[in-house]
């Protein structure tokens, strides 16, 4: 006969400044830090993908979009996978398997095997994401929750941008598979690491594996206008955010800019300010609420976004920043958020159907702004990533009145 799991309510959950949040915060950096790693170091590399491959702009993208839109769908499985065989498991076996694949992409010879290899990694990965959400948000004690997000928020901008940055400096004097290879080696220690320093799941109940029960609970969160909005946000935020720094690299290494590679790649450092923001935001929802904190963080983004349509460098890195900045705040608010609206026993389902939004943005709108650019070029693109935050803004003023957050 199996024994009851022990009583857990999130009013026990771990505290801030305990030893057992510093486990949690370390292991879950790493593991959101080698996620974004592993996912993005192919973002800089798409210049060299689509000539070394002899491939159009659009189709390099699929590198990446690939990646995500396989990663966005899996994702809606691996809730269910978590409340079978446990939270910390899934993550480990995520990470694990993730890292092999990147570094069998090393390897292959041909543009069709390496993207066959890019999906099978997105199906992988999304045992990680919205485990680690739901991790979070069944651990955490209420007022250490926001916290707890905006660190795991924070490794995955540092890993967005250590992957980036790394790997496009290492291709001006490495091939591009020795970068690859170093990135896959990184997100094994990284599973090493998850492994060994996160603690058990104590507020996780296990679940048997019934399709009907795992549809249900999929469906559910879907029911509920303010879940639907946060999913919204997810599409929105990161479909703005990938499209500009997916065809940036291209911009860049063109006339007037004309810049090398490992130029190009510095622009990734801007990262470095996502951390800033996931951690400053999570103070600042504790002091002003959710949906005032999130409006600023927009508002910033969106400007960002509008200063890269200069064809000067001193505005458009700075541009590029602002950027970065709000969008990792907008992304740390609204994944709190998820986890604080969603049912108690829905909380893996509802962190997957928010990140497979956020995942498809990636994926579709990052795909299609390679032909936005093509017919209208960089103008165009900034216009339909601005709509898209305008969106967001209407978004953010309807779940404010429906939760007052």
């Amino acid at each position: 006969m199996t024994a009851s799991p022990p009583p857990f309510s999130a009013m026990t959950g771990i505290q801030t400044g305990s030893p057992a949040f510093r486990r949690v915060s370390l292991a879950l950096f790493a593991a959101g830090f080698s996620t974004f790693a592993l996912l993005y170091h192919v973002q800089p590399l798409l210049p060299l993908l689509a000539d070394g491959f002899g491939v159009a702009p659009a189709e390099a993208a699929l590198a990446l979009s690939l990646a995500t839109g396989f990663l966005s769908v899996s994702l809606l499985l691996s809730g269910a996978l978590a409340d079978i065989f446990g939270r910390k498991p899934v993550m480990v076996a995520s990470l694990t398997l993730s890292a092999l694949l990147t570094l069998l992409t090393a390897i292959i010879p041909s543009w069709h095997g390496l993207l066959l290899a890019r999906a099978l990694f997105g199906v992988t990965l999304a045992g990680l994401p919205a485990v680690a959400m739901a991790y979070l948000g069944e651990e955490m004690h209420p007022s250490a929750l926001d916290r707890a997000m905006g660190l795991y928020i924070a490794g995955s901008a540092m890993g967005g941008m250590a992957g980036r940055l790394v790997t496009g400096v290492v291709v001006d004097f490495l091939p591009w598979q020795a970068a690859t290879i170093g990135i896959g080696l990184m997100g094994l220690l990284a599973a090493f690491a998850v492994w060994r320093l996160l603690p058990v799941s104590a507020g996780f109940v296990r679940r048997p594996a019934r399709p009907g029960l795992m549809l249900t609970a999929l469906a559910a969160p879907l029911r509920r206008a303010d879940l639907r909005l946060l999913f919204a946000q997810g599409f929105l935020l990161m479909g703005g955010f990938i499209t500009i720094f997916n065809y940036m690299g291209f911009r860049l290494l063109l006339s007037p800019f004309d810049l090398p590679q490992s130029v190009v790649a510095l622009i990734f450092s801007a990262y470095l300010l996502g951390m800033g923001s996931s951690s400053t935001v999570g103070r600042l929802t504790v002091r002003w609420g959710r949906a005032p904190v999130m409006v600023g963080a927009v508002l910033i983004m969106t400007a960002g976004v509008a200063l890269t349509l200069a064809d000067t460098l001193y505005t458009i890195v700075p541009g590029i920043a602002l950027m970065t900045f709000g969008f990792f705040g907008a992304h740390s608010i609204t994944s709190g958020w998820v986890g604080a609206l969603a049912p108690a026993t829905g909380k893996a389902q509802s962190s997957s159907l928010y990140l497979f939004s956020y995942y498809m943005g990636s994926s579709l709108v990052g795909a299609g702004g390679g032909v936005i650019w093509a017919a209208w070029g960089w103008g165009g693109l900034v216009a339909v990533v601005g709509f898209m935050l305008i969106l967001s803004l209407f978004a953010i003023a309807a779940l404010s009145r429906m939760t007052r957050g």
